[in-house]
């Protein structure tokens, strides 16, 4: 599983990097968590609000989330 997180940098963004870190490691998967700064990345993607959570490749969620809800949108991919 591949797992992005796309964002400018804020404090917003880094938080989420943080929380999906610890639900990939609560739920014991095999994922690599990237956190990637590149606003060309979410324009190429079409995505118009940072932070975005992306799972192999799709969007799974934009916006700040909290540690529970990330881990249930990684249980559904």
């Amino acid at each position: 599983m591949k797992i992005q997180i796309l964002g400018s940098g804020c404090p917003t963004c880094k938080n989420l990097y943080e929380l999906t870190k610890t639900a990939v490691k609560e739920l014991e998967i095999d994922a690599e968590v990237k956190y990637i700064t590149d606003i060309s990345k979410l324009i190429e993607m079409g995505i118009m609000q940072s932070p975005a959570l992306i799972i192999d490749d799709k969007l799974a969620m934009t916006g700040s989330g909290n540690l529970e809800k990330i881990k249930e949108i990684i249980k559904k991919y």
